[in-house]
C-alpha cells in the first residue's frame, strides 16, 4: 500500500527527531478501507522504514466499543485484524486517540515544545494565542485508554484536526500523509519556546566519579543539561509532569548512586547512565531536560498527582510495554 509506505517514511523521520519523539513514545496511524493501521505498542517510530511496526485493527469495531465504554478499549487487542496481522504485536496504548479522530492519518508526538506549554495551569489560555487560526482542542490530562478517550469525546468538534493533550503531547490529523506532515510542521513551529542555555557538561568530573562503577556519562550533550541547569533538576527531581517520565524513569530524578537508579543527575557535572539500562533511559532523560529548559521559574506548572502515577504504573497496557526488550 503506497500510503502506508508514505506513513512509514514520515514515522521514521519524526521518530528520529528527539524534540518530537523519544524512544518508544509517539505513534502514527492510517485508516484505509475499514482497517486502521497503527504503530505497535513498545516499538520505536524511527524503525518504521526498516521494520514492520504497524498493527491492523477493525476501526468500526473500536468506535462501537468506545460508544459503550467497553473495557476492551484499554488494550484494543480484541480489535486486531488477525487475518492481516503479521507482527504478533499489540496496538499502541494510545489507539483510542487515533480511532476518535475521523481523519485518515493521525500523527501523535511527544513534542517537547508542546509539553512545555501543556504542563502549565494556564495551558489552554496560553495556547489559544499560539494556535490562533488552527482548528484545535485542548484535552485536560487523562490516562491513555478509556479515560483519555472520554476526555477527547467530550471536547471534539467537527473539523478539529489538532489536539493538545494536557501533560502529554500533540496529535495532528489529516486525510493524507503529506497533509498531516505539513500540519505537524505548522503546529510545531507555532508552539516553539525559547531554550534556556545550560552550563557545559564536565566530562572529566563525570569520568572520575563513575570510575569503577556500572555507570557511564550520557552520550548526548542535551541530556547533561538535566544536571547542569539548576532549574531543570529542581523541577524534575521530585515531580512527574507527563506519563513517559514515570513509566521509564520513575518518580523524580536520582542524584546519587543509592539503589542503583538507571539515570543519575550529578548536580553541576552532568548525567550518568547505568550501563545495563534500557535504551529508552537516556532519551527520556534528555526529554525531561529539553522540556524543563523551556519553562521558567515563575511558570505555573501542574505535575501529575500520586493517583495519576499509580494508575499509570499499574495499568496492564503499560506493564506489557515495559516487558518489550526494545525499550
Amino acid at each position: 500500500m503506497v500510503e502506508l509506505d508514505q506513513l512509514q517514511a514520515l514515522s521514521a523521520r519524526v521518530g528520529a527527531d528527539p524534540l518530537l519523539v523519544q524512544a518508544a513514545g509517539g505513534n502514527t496511524s492510517l485508516k484505509d478501507d475499514g482497517v486502521m493501521w497503527i504503530k505497535a505498542s513498545g516499538t520505536w517510530l524511527k524503525d518504521a522504514a526498516t521494520r514492520d511496526i504497524f498493527v491492523p485493527l477493525d476501526h468500526a469495531a473500536i468506535l462501537a466499543a468506545l460508544a459503550k465504554n467497553d473495557p476492551a478499549c484499554e488494550s484494543c487487542t480484541s480489535f486486531i485484524r488477525t487475518d492481516l496481522n503479521s507482527t504478533g504485536l499489540r496496538p499502541s496504548i494510545e489507539t483510542t486517540v487515533h480511532a476518535l479522530m475521523p481523519q485518515r492519518v493521525v500523527v501523535h508526538v511527544h513534542c517537547v515544545n508542546t509539553i512545555a506549554w501543556a504542563i502549565r495551569a494556564d495551558a489552554e489560555q496560553r495556547l489559544s494565542e499560539k494556535l490562533k487560526g488552527f482548528n484545535w482542542a485542548f484535552i485536560p490530562y487523562a490516562r491513555p485508554g478509556l479515560p483519555l478517550a472520554g476526555a477527547i469525546s467530550s471536547r471534539m468538534r467537527p473539523g478539529v484536526n489538532v489536539l493538545v493533550l494536557g501533560n502529554h503531547g500533540l496529535a495532528v490529523a489529516a486525510d493524507s500523509v503529506a497533509e498531516a506532515d505539513a500540519l505537524l510542521q505548522q503546529v510545531v513551529t507555532a508552539v516553539q519556546r525559547p531554550v534556556r542555555p545550560a552550563a557545559p557538561v564536565d566530562r572529566e568530573g563525570l569520568a572520575k566519579i563513575s570510575a569503577g562503577t556500572s555507570y557511564a556519562p550520557a552520550l548526548m550533550d542535551e541530556t547533561h543539561a538535566l544536571a547542569t541547569d539548576p532549574l531543570s533538576l529542581k523541577r524534575g527531581q521530585s515531580q512527574v509532569f507527563y506519563p513517559d517520565h514515570v513509566v521509564f524513569l520513575g518518580v523524580g530524578v536520582a542524584t546519587s548512586f543509592a539503589n542503583d537508579p538507571p539515570l543519575i543527575a550529578i548536580p553541576g557535572l552532568g548525567v550518568l547512565i547505568r550501563r545495563d539500562a534500557k535504551p529508552a533511559i537516556e532519551p527520556m532523560g534528555r526529554c525531561l531536560a529539553d522540556v524543563m529548559r523551556r519553562v521558567e521559574e515563575e511558570d505555573p506548572l501542574v505535575a501529575l498527582t500520586a493517583e495519576d502515577v499509580d494508575r499509570l504504573v499499574n495499568w496492564d497496557a503499560e506493564k506489557y510495554r515495559q516487558t518489550l526488550k526494545v525499550n
